[in-house]
């Protein structure tokens, strides 16, 4: 692969020093958060939230607004999510979410003479972990924890992972901490790798002390707000996420989760601004791509729902913004894109070849000009219930095993309210759609039968559906669900 312009530039300036084998790829510090919808950014345009950090980001740099993780093959979406970031290929071509026998990002850039540093969420096994990393502090495995009592571990300097130590401060104070403490030590002699992977605003929802304050009149209820889905996705029972409030979903239940939800991002974007503030007093600012992402989205009331086991907008879709040297500044992009786009975007940035199996394309041609996009559609293809695909107007979802569609138009409908799928003037949209679906499938190797048929669905019985209980309680979530 060619190196990038930035590397280039970089190479030139630096010829004859002696030093532009060390310094002339830039660094790369990734910021992933946990269970972040797409629309909780204030400079993408919720006026309810309080994202000064992210916001500064998003004015610096270029962000992809319609950006998704490719389904899941697990009700734990975080899972396949992270696994696909790391190897930058579909779910469907990854053996095993312990991600054996696979090439890492971090792993790969260490190899090719970076420094690699993580903290936080590790949701793919710890051998993987110890693969991926050359250094690493305050990591938790798993898939969550109480923030106030998160189980850590370190690598230590023989190597392996020290015994699990519980954190003594919130959870995104701890892992922001740990990738401070890092920076600290960056003198530029050779270029680093740092991911931090926040636990928020995955619940058990705590927000930290002052910050629930800023919601006290709670934000208002999703647009696409309903008490109940109509008829079972195949993820509305047995299932955690959908069990963490009653049925029928009430206004006062959701905008109370909201407010924590909410909070707790704030709290996250405030620990962003120590981290760049740490970054920029070391001296490496300038010659630091920034990355911030979120694994999977979550629906907190959108159709009824609570989680995010659904191949609606609002669970797929994810934020997806870069910052840094040779990225232009304040702009976006509405072309269709993937996490497993974000490791070859950074190969390319680093002057790298990616690994040979990379499925992802360059984010690269679309900030520079040289593309409007890298595809014509998105697919997303959920375990064995679901499979949906949209284009830049329509989205038809089928859930093979009820032999139900739904078709949005969202161009009229971008909440994904109103079905238009029994309309017979849509019936030329929904054959090209699933035309396109289908050779997506042949594509990635899914071999689901569609089943794509309008029988009515049968209303769910969710009446003896448990839940947590009324009172939030984080030991009894993570012990009976993890």
């Amino acid at each position: 692969m060619p190196l990038s312009r930035f590397t280039l530039t970089f190479l030139l300036a630096l010829a004859g020093t002696g030093l532009a084998a060390a310094t002339a790829r830039p660094n790369i510090l990734f910021l992933f958060a946990d269970d972040q919808r797409a629309d909780t950014i204030a400079a993408h345009g919720n006026t309810h939230i309080k994202t000064p950090n992210i916001d500064q980001l998003v004015h610096t740099g270029f962000s992809f607004r319609r950006n998704y993780t490719f389904g899941s093959n697990s009700g734990a979406v975080c899972v396949p999510s992270r696994a696909m970031l790391m190897t930058g290929r579909p779910w469907l071509h990854i053996n095993t979410n312990t991600l054996e026998g696979e090439v890492l990002m971090p792993e790969h850039f260490g190899k090719n003479g970076y420094t690699t540093f993580g903290t936080g969420k590790w949701h793919n096994g710890q051998i993987s972990w110890l693969r991926a990393f050359q250094q690493g502090e305050a990591v938790m495995f798993g898939g969550m924890a109480n923030h106030l009592k998160v189980p850590l571990r370190d690598r230590g300097p023989d190597g392996k992972l020290t015994e699990v130590r519980i954190g003594e401060k919130f959870s995104t104070e701890l892992f922001a901490d740990a990738a401070i403490r890092f920076l600290e030590k960056q003198d530029g002699a050779k270029p680093f790798f740092l991911y931090t992977a926040f636990t928020v605003p995955h619940d058990p929802r705590q927000p930290p002390p002052g910050y629930a304050a800023d919601y006290a009149n709670r934000p208002p209820l999703p647009k696409n707000f309903l008490p109940q889905l109509p008829f079972d996705n195949g993820a509305m029972s047995g299932g955690r996420d959908e069990n963490l409030g009653a049925w029928p979903r009430t206004p006062d239940m959701i905008r109370d989760q909201l407010a924590e939800y909410y909070a707790m991002i704030q709290h996250l974007d405030a620990q962003i601004g120590r981290i760049i503030a740490a970054l920029k007093k070391s001296g490496q600012f300038e010659n630091t791509i920034i990355v911030y992402a979120a694994d999977n989205g979550l629906a907190l009331g959108s159709h009824g729902l609570l989680g995010k086991q659904s191949a609606f907008e609002h669970s797929m879709r994810v934020p997806l913004i870069f910052s840094g040297p040779g990225v232009p500044r304040d702009q976006a992009s509405q072309a269709f894109t993937y996490h497993f786009d974000i490791f070859p975007t950074l190969c390319e940035l680093a002057g790298l070849t990616p690994p040979a199996k990379v499925f992802g394309e360059s984010l690269r041609a679309i900030w520079s000009g040289q593309r409007t996009k890298l595809r014509d559609t998105v697919f997303l293809p959920y375990i064995q219930v679901q499979r949906a695909i949209r284009d830049e107007r329509w989205k038809l979802i089928c859930y093979p095993k009820i032999g139900f569609s739904q078709l949005f138009d969202l161009q009229q409908d971008p909440d994904e309210r109103q079905s238009v799928y029994d309309d017979p003037a849509n019936a030329a949209h929904i054959t090209r759609l699933l035309g396109l679906m289908k050779a997506w499938q042949e594509k990635v190797g899914d071999t689901l039968p569609l089943n794509p048929t309008s029988k009515p669905p049968v209303k769910p019985d969710l009446t003896g559906q448990k839940r947590v209980p009324d009172q939030w309680q984080p030991e009894w979530i993570v012990k009976k669900y993890f």
